[in-house]
Parts: structure tokens; sequence; C-alpha cells
């Protein structure tokens, strides 16, 4: 694979690493920061990807070693688990949109680690669960069972049940077909 065609090709997974480095740190700002180094481990170390291979779930590897590696870095800061920083946000009066992302990002991080990382990743990311199972080292039938137990736990937080809207009227974003609680029929079966 040719240096150029290397690039292009990391610059193109750039959106889909963004949005995974955001859902699993929280915040735009160190999200950014991620996936540079990510995508600065994966140009440094270009040589060792095996052609044929999936780049993207190999960027995903990197970049979820790479917030790992800083989470453990980082384990001794104040963190704002309690939410009292992110309560202090003002949201404008009639903006509910706002208010029900702010709903779902408060259920999703109420998820175990495990079931929110393959939740993002098959949900928000795209990823399929093949490309999910390489990610995280395990079985396709775990990433399904991970994924079914979150959307399920999910909805259980965001109060949804069978519901398909929010009280302001609309599709909920757990029911907008996203991956978050989105196949609650499929669930029955």
């Amino acid at each position: 694979m040719s240096q150029g065609s290397f690039k292009d090709d990391l610059v193109a997974q750039i959106p889909g690493l963004r949005a995974f480095a955001v859902s699993l740190c929280g915040s735009v700002t160190l999200a950014d920061d991620l996936v540079q180094e990510a995508l600065l481990r994966a140009w440094s170390n270009s040589e060792k990807f095996q052609r044929g291979t999936s780049l993207r779930a190999w960027l995903f590897t990197i970049l979820r070693n790479v917030y790992y590696s800083q989470y453990r870095k980082r384990a001794r800061e104040v963190q704002d688990s309690d939410g009292v920083f992110t309560r202090g946000i003002a949201v404008s009066g009639d903006q509910e949109s706002h208010l029900d992302l702010a709903d779902f990002r408060k259920a999703l991080a109420k998820l175990p680690a495990k079931q929110r990382e393959v939740l993002t990743m098959v949900g928000a990311s795209g990823l399929s669960y093949e490309e999910a199972a390489i990610i995280c080292g395990v079985e396709i039938g775990t990433i399904k069972s991970r994924v079914s137990r979150a959307r399920t736990k999910l909805g259980e937080l965001m109060g949804l049940g069978d519901r398909r809207q929010s009280a302001s009227g609309r599709p909920s974003l757990a029911g907008s077909g996203s991956g978050a609680g989105a196949d609650s029929a499929e669930r029955g079966k």
C-alpha cells in the first residue's frame, strides 16, 4: 500500500474515529486529542498494517487502546462523575432536543463500560458485529449479547419501554434506529 493511498484511507476514517472517541471520553476536545494520537500511532506503524484486513477495525483498536492507556494515567484526576459541572451548562428554553440528548448521554453513561463500548461501535459508529468482535477480542455472540443487554438497559434508563416518542411528541433518540434501543420488536423474538 503506497503512503499516499494509506494517508487517504486514514483521512477517510477520521469522522468515524472522532465519533467513537467522543462516545468513549464524552468530550469533543479530548476526543480530538485521542483521534490525533491514534492517527499518529497508525501512521508511524503503517508497515504493521496487514493488507486485506479492515483498516477501520485496526484504527478503532488503536484508538480504543490509546483511550484506555490515557484513562489509566488519569485515574487520579478529579472527574465530573456526579455531573455537577455538567448541570451548570445553560440550555435555551425551547430546545428540547438538547434535553433529550442530555438524557440519552446520562443514560448511556450509566451503562457498564463494555456494553456502552459495543453499543457505540455497532449502533453509532456503524461497525458490524464481526468488526466489533475483532476490536474487542471476543466472540461475535458476546458482542450481540452485550448490544442486546445495552439496548434493553438504555431503554429502561430512559423510561422508554414500548414508547416510540418522547414527551414532546418527537421520536426519541433511542428509538430513532441509530442503534440504541431501536429494535424492541426484535427483542420480542
